[in-house]
């Protein structure tokens, strides 16, 4: 599977893991918008189907959104008249040291791999995860929930397993 990167610039450099991943030749940066391949699935926070491994059918790339999380909303008009295959990773637990145990706020790294897995590329999945110290981290974290995903028919399948896993927490938290 091919793996892009948006590069809105907005990253602390030393910490970006979409530039870790191409200094190593993992995936190719973009810089530029219109260069994000037509038929690549862009993974978006604000799209409004979620990935499933139904959306394999329709390409053989993946790219990642690289932007501030805080950022993202500067990027909304811009988006939505882009022409792509745009998704959202459903409910997933951010590894990274910034951001652990928080949420749908996964690194650059974190958001290919778990679409990689998602899609079925476990070994690509792994391999990308392989890069940084807290990767094996994420798969522990969210194990359960990815191969759930990555067994679902399409995307409303994928909302009500995350629905599902959302209550589990919630319940929880009630106890």
């Amino acid at each position: 599977m091919q793996l892009y990167a948006y590069d809105a610039g907005q990253c602390n450099p030393k910490k970006c893991t979409a530039r870790k991943l191409a200094r190593a030749g993992l995936i190719k940066s973009v810089n530029v918008m219109g260069k994000i391949p037509h038929k690549t699935i862009l993974l978006v926070p604000t799209a409004e189907k979620a990935l499933s491994p139904a959306d394999i059918k329709s390409t053989n790339s993946v790219t990642v959104f690289d932007c501030s999380w805080d950022k993202i909303a500067t990027f909304g008009e811009a988006l939505r008249k882009l022409r792509r295959i745009k998704r959202a990773l459903p409910y997933l637990i951010a590894a990274n040291p910034t951001n652990y145990g928080k949420p749908f706020i996964l690194s650059s790294a974190e958001a290919l791999a778990a679409a990689l897995f998602i899609l079925g590329e476990h070994e690509q999945s792994q391999y990308i995860l392989s890069k940084f110290k807290w990767g094996d981290e994420f798969l522990r974290l969210n194990e359960d929930r990815l191969l759930t995903y990555s067994e679902a028919e399409d995307s409303s399948e994928v909302v009500e397993m995350q629905r599902f896993f959302m209550n589990v927490v919630k319940k929880a938290k009630k106890t």
